[in-house]
């Protein structure tokens, strides 16, 4: 009896070691997950994503494709989460939580999709017919180079900032 408590000492003392040793051993994420929250009118929203660097490297266009559905940051799909039904560029958007993705194009006229699957990896397993609401947005040429991809909530919506551009979406 003394042998096998022995043995289940030792073994419990193996695993709380190794557990240790490999939580000590988890990377930082290249692109760290940020969160951005406010209120716009009573609703409080809430984005989560990733936020990659630019890195010297070309985005719009190079790294983010034109015409094509992208996560809105990096790694899992950004979500979007809204605690009352609001109007995203002059569209309803009922409360609840969205993937938010963007389709980015050579002109002016992007598109900004909230999709009904907040939780997916990236854009990979990307479903339109999931998708709640679409609207056109107009990116802007920002003031100032920015290096890590940031949401920004603002009374008036929230702006996704990156590299040389900003991409406004109205909300009410």
């Amino acid at each position: 009896m003394k042998k096998i408590r022995n043995i289940l000492f030792l073994s419990l003392m193996v695993t709380v070691i190794s557990t240790g040793a490999f939580a000590q051993n988890k990377k930082p994420r290249v692109s760290p997950p940020e969160t951005a929250t406010g209120m716009i009118k009573k609703a409080t929203i809430t984005i989560h994503y990733s936020s990659p660097s630019v890195k010297d490297r070309k985005i719009w266009g190079g790294l983010v494709p034109y015409d094509s559905v992208w996560r809105a940051g990096a790694n899992e799909a950004t979500t979007f989460e809204t605690t009352r039904d609001i109007k995203v560029q002059g569209k309803l958007l009922p409360a609840g939580k969205y993937a938010f993705f963007l389709i980015p194009k050579e002109n002016d006229q992007w598109i900004a999709v909230f999709n009904n699957v907040p939780i997916q990896w990236g854009a990979f397993k990307y479903d339109q017919s999931k998708d709640q609401l679409r609207v056109t947005v107009k990116p802007k040429k920002a003031a100032m180079k920015q290096e890590m991809l940031v949401y920004h909530i603002t009374s008036g919506g929230f702006l996704l900032d990156w590299e040389n551009l900003s991409v406004p979406v109205s909300i009410k």
